[in-house]
């Protein structure tokens, strides 16, 4: 079998201070991240964040810039991640909608708050990703090219 990394998208929303993350249900009991996922076949990056963030918190994602590329190999199941970070707002928010199975909620919570809980992460990526907007580190979107 052939080894292949798993392609993922994940949203970092700042609002007044406060960053939107998800709750949602793992192996390990409940976690928190922001929302996420894995890219579908015939799907653009900005496609596949854009629909993981409205599935996972029922806001619509508009995203503005890359935040950065990351690389990480999960500790439990060996799995290797390629995850491409996107900084944008949210709007729109559809109270009504569903939210993907496993997601338990939306929360908002700040910096201070998601290094406190950083055993309730879902990964280390969480907290990589919040210290890199904070250190205002960013990339415009064409730097994707999408072929």
């Amino acid at each position: 079998m052939q080894w292949k990394p798993h392609a993922t998208v994940a949203a970092i929303v700042e609002d007044n201070g406060k960053f939107l993350l998800v709750e949602e249900t793992t192996d390990r009991g409940n976690r928190f991240n922001q929302p996420a996922g894995h890219l579908e076949d015939n799907e653009t990056l900005i496609q596949a964040v854009i629909r993981e963030t409205l599935e996972e918190t029922a806001y619509a994602f508009k995203p503005e810039s890359l935040l950065g590329v990351y690389h990480w190999k999960h500790e439990h199941n060996n799995t290797t991640y390629l995850r491409f970070a996107f900084i944008g707002n949210v709007s729109n928010h559809q109270a009504s909608l569903a939210l993907d199975e496993g997601i338990i909620r939306a929360v908002w919570m700040t910096a201070d708050e998601i290094r406190n809980n950083a055993n309730l992460m879902r990964s280390p990526q969480v907290i990589t990703c919040i210290e890199d907007y904070l250190c205002g580190q960013k990339f415009p979107l064409e730097v994707l090219t999408h072929l």
